[in-house]
């Protein structure tokens, strides 16, 4: 099996479907079918099962997945310890963000860092997965959980303070009842987030009307009038349509973490763009 197989196998193996794992190895998806056909029939094995729900690993499959994902390690760890090697303010990186953090926080000093190096080329992807710095998926990660795998090396960046907002002169609630009062949250996969259980406590009457794991999202429909929006503060204060609403105590904040893998450390564009980063964002 060669490189570019196991990493065509290795991506349906975690994604499920061929769609998912041709958008992550950027190929399509009828591509991603002759590659496998092809694969299993050099092999003589079948590595997967067609099932309604996705593709399942065949016993034969379960056995190469270990193997692979070693080679892969392996594989993995001689390109970023190359990678890290390389001194010149030119290249790639990618990093991760959420959408809101990416938009309104991260943005301008990436726009003031490629005044600076133009060679180098700055990937920004902004959603809720946690990338995987092992193996690549992103060079530089910011996100609101610390880092915990003992291969990256992190630090608190910033606390983000939160507020409640409404629409600019709608009628404000009063803390500790809310009857009548709409409320814009997060979607129950975030159910547990610390803003929602202050917004339940301290508007306990109010009606959730519309959820959204995007806080850009929920910031345009507060604007919209659809009702009070929890957000962070570097958002919400750009919105010249929507104001504060004062519930005798503010929402609890939230720490920003950043972290990056430590063969990675001496590549100097990312400690370029992180000292820049730091210096700019960091307290």
């Amino acid at each position: 099996m060669e490189w570019s197989d196991l990493k065509l196998f290795l991506a349906i193996a975690r994604f499920g479907t061929l769609g998912a794992a041709a958008r992550s190895l950027g190929l399509t998806q009828p591509t991603m079918g002759r590659r496998l056909r092809a694969l299993e029939a050099s092999l003589g094995q079948t590595l997967f099962q067609r099932t309604t729900d996705g593709f399942v690993l065949t016993d034969e499959g379960t056995a190469v997945f270990a193997g692979a994902e070693r080679i892969e390690e392996e594989a993995l760890a001689m390109e970023r310890v190359l990678a890290g090697g390389s001194r010149q303010l030119d290249g790639f990186l990618r990093l991760s963000s959420s959408d809101w953090f990416g938009a309104h926080v991260l943005s301008p000093v990436l726009a003031e860092f490629s005044q600076v190096h133009p060679k180098v080329e700055i990937e920004l992807l902004t959603d809720s997965r946690l990338l995987n710095l092992s193996r690549r998926e992103a060079d530089l990660v910011f996100r609101i959980r610390p880092f915990t795998e003992a291969e990256i090396i992190s630090r608190k960046l910033i606390h983000i303070e939160y507020g409640l907002y409404i629409r600019r002169g709608a009628q404000h609630p009063e803390a500790g009842d809310g009857t009548g009062a709409r409320l814009i949250t997060m979607d129950e996969a975030f159910g547990d987030m610390p803003d929602v259980g202050w917004l339940q406590r301290l508007l306990p009457r109010a009606d959730i009307v519309m959820r959204s794991n995007s806080r850009d999202v929920q910031a345009g429909l507060c604007a919209n009038g659809a009702g009070l929006a929890v957000l962070p503060r570097p958002l919400g204060d750009s919105h010249a349509a929507i104001e504060l609403v004062d519930l005798g105590e503010p929402p609890p904040g939230r720490d920003t973490w950043v972290g990056y893998h430590r063969d990675m450390k001496r590549l100097a564009r990312l400690r370029a763009l992180l000292d820049l980063v730091i210096e700019r964002l960091a307290r």
